[in-house]
């Protein structure tokens, strides 16, 4: 199965690593930038599980071929216009496309692009990043990938890819309930980075705080409430689970967007928490705090250099 990984970052660059140290046939989608630091330095992981090194298979925009079995995405959201863009030629009337991109505004951005059939959802659990010198840093030994037919039927073909992705180095899961995966994953995303960017801080200090736990359990449910009245109503167990991360005393967790908001990056708030707002708007549903976080961090967002 021939793979094409888009971005070769902290979330592409670990798992199409991975793959690629297991031998599978991977090539990665990269900008001219990261391309010829992956040409001096290789791609190169830091993780408990084992670190790697490798020269890794490369193309830019331009240069693609194609058609691809299979099309990793991992960009991040503000990214994804001109990735759909680069990546085309990649994609076949075969060709499978896996995004592990934060929210779910993404799949309707596929499915008008390259047709709903193109699309195989797909969910990651992972905390990586990039380092000074280039190097993919696994952060914790979390290293999760899930992925399936959106509507949930089995199907020859992610019978092949996931023949293809077990036993690559990481948590393999051919899943019948990905949409739902996607949806779960997007609530603790929402909850996880609008407490910690509004709070600006980890949740063990939040939870320490005065009203700091109460605040962090009633942000989760306004966007639990968002997805049960979508149709898509979290599980017990998964609210359970969350709630105890999102009150941990002495946790040091924080959420990618708030890490990217201390180092003065770009952040993701219109496809985690923008498009959450305006499909709980639509639906009738109350979320003062998501509103007061999104404007929070489209404040930020517009104050930064370029914007």
């Amino acid at each position: 199965m021939r793979i094409l990984v888009v971005g070769a970052g902290s979330t592409g660059g670990y798992f199409g690593g991975r793959l690629a140290q297991a031998g599978r046939d991977v090539t990665f989608l990269v900008r001219p930038a990261r391309a010829a630091r992956l040409r001096a330095d290789g791609l190169r992981i830091v993780s408990p599980h084992g670190d790697a090194a490798l020269a890794p298979a490369l193309v830019e925009a331009g240069s693609v071929g194609g058609p691809y079995d299979a099309v990793l995405l991992t960009v991040k959201a503000f990214s994804l216009d001109e990735a759909l863009r680069d990546m085309a030629p990649a994609v076949g009337p075969g060709t499978m496309i896996l995004p592990v991109l934060n929210g779910m505004k993404h799949v309707d951005a596929l499915a008008e692009r390259f047709g709903p059939e193109a699309v195989v959802g797909c969910v990651c659990k992972i905390a990586t990043q990039v380092d000074a010198q280039g190097r993919i840093v696994q952060l914790t030994p979390l290293h999760f990938l899930a992925y399936g037919e959106m509507g949930g039927a089995p199907s020859e073909r992610t019978a092949r890819l996931d023949a293809a992705l077990r036993g690559a180095g990481f948590d393999a899961l051919l899943s019948p309930t990905i949409a739902q995966d996607m949806w779960e994953k997007w609530i603790f995303l929402a909850a996880l980075g609008g407490v910690t960017c509004l709070m600006r801080g980890p949740i063990g200090e939040i939870a320490a705080a005065p009203g700091g736990r109460d605040f962090a359990l009633a942000f989760l449910d306004e966007v639990a409430a968002v997805a049960r009245a979508a149709g898509h109503p979290p599980g017990e167990g998964f609210l359970t689970e969350t709630r105890a991360l999102l009150t941990q005393e002495g946790s040091g967790l924080t959420s990618s967007m708030y890490r990217d908001l201390r180092e003065q990056r770009p952040v993701e708030a219109d496809q985690i928490l923008g498009d959450l707002l305006a499909r709980g708007r639509a639906l009738g549903v109350a979320t003062p705090l998501v509103a007061a976080a999104y404007a929070h961090l489209s404040v930020y967002g517009a104050g930064l250099p370029g914007r």
